[in-house]
């Protein structure tokens, strides 16, 4: 299991609006930009093989969107390359990072140098929700699916334990990014499973809420 001695103070980051990586869940990428596939290339040469994934703050702005302060660096630990030249590749979450400043020039994708600090859950052991209450959640959960015309194995979700289920479903719900962050930044597993619900339940009330989403 790596430490935060282990982690480098710079990584290359990978701007994508709604892609969610979490710590020890693992995000499948399709690689085709010519400056990503240039840091895909560059990071399989590095011994960590770290890509940072952030959020940026305006999707719309063009070339270089203003940053998130928090992003989740992940390992390449798989890679292939199509015939004409796309990269498919999964990386695994293994801490999220706060952004200190971002490294100008040299070269064509953005580099930050980054803090680890306030993470240590990240580099823990699996965590659990002793707050979950399945019973209440999958009825919501089924109900959220139907409404977004989602499909799922529902016996592996029934099944899966506390952290690959509450993060799987954060990764993969079809949330707006700034909910993503949202999620991102949960301190807990339980904080980002009363989230998750909060988020849920918001879309199936149909976006429309008294209080404003904290």
């Amino acid at each position: 299991m790596p430490t935060f001695s282990d982690l480098p103070d710079t990584l290359p980051v990978f701007p994508l609006p709604g892609a969610l990586l979490l710590p020890r869940a693992r995000l499948p990428l399709h690689i085709f930009e010519p400056r990503y596939l240039t840091m895909i290339e560059d990071t399989l040469k590095t011994p960590e093989r770290l890509i940072g994934m952030i959020q940026p703050r305006d999707s719309k702005s063009a070339d270089k969107p203003h940053l998130h302060s928090i992003g989740c660096a992940g390992r390449v630990t798989a890679f292939s390359e199509t015939e004409d030249g796309r990269y498919m590749i999964t990386l695994s979450g293994v801490s999220r990072f706060r952004l200190r400043d971002e490294i100008e020039g040299f070269t064509a994708y953005r580099r930050c140098n980054v803090s680890w600090s306030g993470f240590d859950r990240d580099l823990g052991p699996t965590e659990k929700d002793p707050g979950l209450n399945r019973d209440a959640f999958f009825p919501t959960l089924r109900n959220f699916f139907d409404t977004e015309e989602l499909r799922t194995d529902w016996e592996s979700l029934k099944d899966a334990e506390d952290e690959l289920l509450i993060n799987s479903l954060s990764m993969l719900c079809p949330f707006e990014p700034e909910d993503k962050q949202a999620l991102l930044e949960a301190p807990s597993l339980e904080t980002r499973r009363e989230t998750l619900v909060t988020l849920i339940e918001f879309n199936l009330r149909g976006g429309m809420t008294e209080d404003p989403l904290q």
